[in-house]
């Protein structure tokens, strides 16, 4: 179905026996749908247009448009229409119904789309929702991969995100160039929905270890020690994680994350209850104990009914010291 020569061979993707490009140059100026602009989508749509990529872009808040189409990206009304002027489609939403509408509602892109057209999703969502949107697509002659992402807006901004993408593995070396443009890490997980289930996995254990991270500064806090001090001891010791080292969740500690920023940006509280509600979904499918993952569901879960729910999900931290203060 579809083939890359990479290097300083010639580029070319073949869907349904019809040739798109023959040199990378040609390649790069084959504009490329992208549908979401939120935290996460609005810097991985720029950093298609750093490389060269023609963006059409469209998102449910039009004000979310605005600083794409400044760079030259074209906006359009709906996704049904980014599918109409697009072969290679990108979505970023933020859930399963989100994924649902935009791919099979009314002014969705099924509505619209051209046969051999790439579809890639790197929304967090259901697996199962993703293996749905597969079938649906390949019902229009389309093709449908999950592409979940990690690494956060910091990640996303650098064009050093970590793909896990489930579906063909020849549809996967095709959709590889654009994968780089926008992240570091890129990793061929099989089937539709296995990139689901690497992300879901992943955000349990982040979950977990955030929340573990934030207990462990407010007790070392507690206890009469300097912050900064206790990162650096943690981040020496066999503690040291990503919550710990690179996205600490102590205000003071680092610059440049959502501790420093009240807590703004970054991956909200919201959705990281929403992810661990799809991992205690899939964990009680397949009758799997996650006794940390199911009482982290919890702890996210009361936070947002607490006024946390827009906030990073690091303000647990805060979410801790107030508690404590009851």
């Amino acid at each position: 179905m579809a083939a890359l020569f990479r290097g300083s061979r010639s580029i070319c993707f073949r869907w349904n026996k019809h040739v798109f490009g023959s040199t990378r140059s040609m390649a790069s100026k084959t504009p490329v749908g992208f549908i979401g602009l939120g935290n996460m989508g609005s810097p991985m749509a720029k950093n298609l247009i750093k490389n060269g990529y023609p963006v059409i872009a469209t998102d449910v808040f039009p004000e979310c448009c605005k600083e794409l189409q400044d760079l030259g990206a074209q906006v359009v009304d709906s996704p049904a229409y980014v599918a109409e002027k697009a072969d290679r489609i990108i979505t970023m939403l933020p859930s399963s119904p989100n994924v649902i509408e935009v791919y099979t509602g009314s002014n969705g892109i099924l509505k619209k789309v051209k046969k051999g057209t790439l579809l890639v999703d790197s929304s967090t969502i259901d697996p199962a929702v993703a293996r749905e949107m597969a079938v649906a697509a390949e019902k229009m002659g389309a093709v449908f991969m999950d592409a979940p992402v990690s690494g956060g807006v910091g990640a996303a901004s650098m064009a050093k995100l970590t793909f896990m993408v489930g579906g063909l593995e020849e549809e996967f070396k095709a959709a590889e160039e654009l994968f780089t443009c926008m992240g570091a890490n890129v990793i061929y997980c099989g089937q539709v929905g296995t990139g689901q289930a690497a992300k879901l996995c992943n955000n349990m254990l982040l979950s977990i270890g955030m929340i573990g991270t934030a207990e462990t500064m407010n007790l070392g806090i507690r206890l009469g020690l300097d912050p900064k001090l206790l990162a650096k001891i943690l981040n020496m010791s066999s503690g040291c994680c990503w919550s710990s080292d690179t996205y600490n969740p102590v205000p003071g500690v680092m610059e440049g994350v959502p501790s420093a920023n009240n807590y703004q940006g970054g991956f909200g509280t919201t959705l990281m209850a929403k992810d661990l509600g799809l991992a205690q979904n899939t964990a009680t499918n397949t009758r799997t104990p996650i006794p940390l993952g199911s009482l982290a569901h919890q702890i996210y879960r009361v936070m947002c009914s607490r006024g946390y729910a827009n906030k990073d999900f690091s303000s647990v931290f805060q979410f801790l010291r107030e508690e404590e203060a009851q």
